[in-house]
């Protein structure tokens, strides 16, 4: 099992995350896109980036806004797993 993250260390870690924040025992971010279609190719990014860390978001999509949400739901919480898969996030946002 994953080891959960002291408060300290999630705020630190969110504070290099622009755009994530926590909400109870997980982290959260909203991305906003142009079109459907582009919303759609980052989630297929999304997807890449989960199962190459074995580590899988929950996703929302609401038409051109699409809502990752992160946590180790085997540890109970936020771990480190959490933190990295957002910094892969942010960067398939980029295309």
């Amino acid at each position: 099992m994953r080891e959960l993250l002291s408060d300290i260390a999630i705020h630190r870690g969110l504070g290099s995350l622009p755009g994530w924040s926590r909400k109870g025992d997980t982290i959260t971010k909203t991305y906003q896109f142009k079109t459907f279609p582009a919303a759609i190719s980052f989630v297929s990014r999304v997807a890449e980036a989960a199962e190459t860390a074995d580590h899988h978001p929950d996703i929302d999509i609401r038409y051109t806004k699409v809502t990752c949400t992160l946590s180790t739901h085997d540890a109970g919480g936020i771990t480190q797993n959490d933190l990295d898969l957002a910094a892969e996030i942010d960067f398939a946002e980029q295309g």
